[in-house]
């Protein structure tokens, strides 16, 4: 029989200040982390409140745009500049997926001197922790309701997963993921760490995910294989089983038995869905 896995979903960066606060006031939080991004996990273990990390599986930046644009790879930075088209991203600082579409705007002045600018200063934060975002309808994935059912964006910069998880619900004819060019392409290392004194059930759920089976399962839902190893005296970490988000599993609520494990899977744009079934 397995033991209940209690999630909390939320930016990484936001999530990693949330169990900072909870161990500074009560010595408790969660067993295990995962975030999208190897810096918000690395602090923890630099603040020596958990154990190294590892880098468990890795995702890639993509776009995910709108029907009938016409959109392509080498057209891409061409339609993110024009000024009628809408471009979402998550929130830099408090979520990954933020932090990495910056990075992507960087990366435009390599072909195109002064994009950067552009880009951030009429990039729609639309997920990730800003207090102006819109507020998404319960049970909506943020993609589909930006893109398709509001149009609030034309071209939403997100993670493989996040947008392959959109078209399962409305079908690759609404939805287009358009790989980044080379010029552009951003990838994701994730990172699993447990926090200090965790439950040893905790434990067995990061050696799980850690598993050939669990990597099998990441691989089904689109995540690559870790390609980053992480030096001891370094720590890294932070894994986000989906687009850039990161969950907590809570003391005496971790999974037990591989066959009876659900694990829920966010992302940044996105609530939940079951990822482990």
């Amino acid at each position: 029989m397995g033991i209940p896995v209690e999630t909390r979903f939320g930016p990484s960066g936001s999530t990693r200040q949330l169990i900072e606060q909870e161990l500074s006031k009560t010595g408790k939080s969660a067993d295990v982390f995962a975030s999208a991004d190897i810096d918000n996990p690395q602090t923890l273990f630099e603040e020596g409140l958990s154990e190294p990390v590892v880098n468990f599986t890795s995702n890639r930046m993509t776009a995910v745009v709108r029907s009938g644009l016409g959109i392509t790879s080498d057209n891409l930075l061409d339609f993110l500049l024009k000024p009628e088209i809408k471009v979402a991203t998550s929130t830099p600082v408090a979520d990954p997926s933020g932090d990495y579409a910056w990075q992507i705007f960087d990366k435009t002045n390599q072909v195109k001197p002064g994009s950067s600018k552009i880009l951030k200063d009429k990039a729609l934060q639309l997920v990730g922790g800003n207090p102006n975002a819109p507020i998404v309808p319960n049970g909506k994935n943020n993609l589909v309701y930006f893109l398709e059912e509001t149009k609030q964006a034309d071209i939403f910069l997100a993670y493989y997963t996040s947008g392959k998880a959109a078209q399962a619900i409305v079908g690759g004819d609404n939805l287009q993921i358009v790989e980044l060019p080379d010029y552009l392409a951003t990838k994701a290392n994730y990172g699993l760490t447990t926090l200090k004194n965790a439950d040893p059930d905790g434990e067995k759920l990061a050696e799980y995910i850690l598993s050939p089976s669990g990597q099998e399962i990441l691989a089904k839902y689109g995540f690559s294989a870790p390609s980053t190893s992480v030096p001891e005296h370094q720590g890294a970490g932070g894994i986000l089983l989906a687009v850039g988000v990161a969950f907590i599993l809570n003391k005496k609520q971790v999974l037990l038995k591989k066959q009876l494990i659900k694990i829920v899977n966010g992302d940044a744009e996105q609530g939940c869905h079951k990822l482990f079934e």
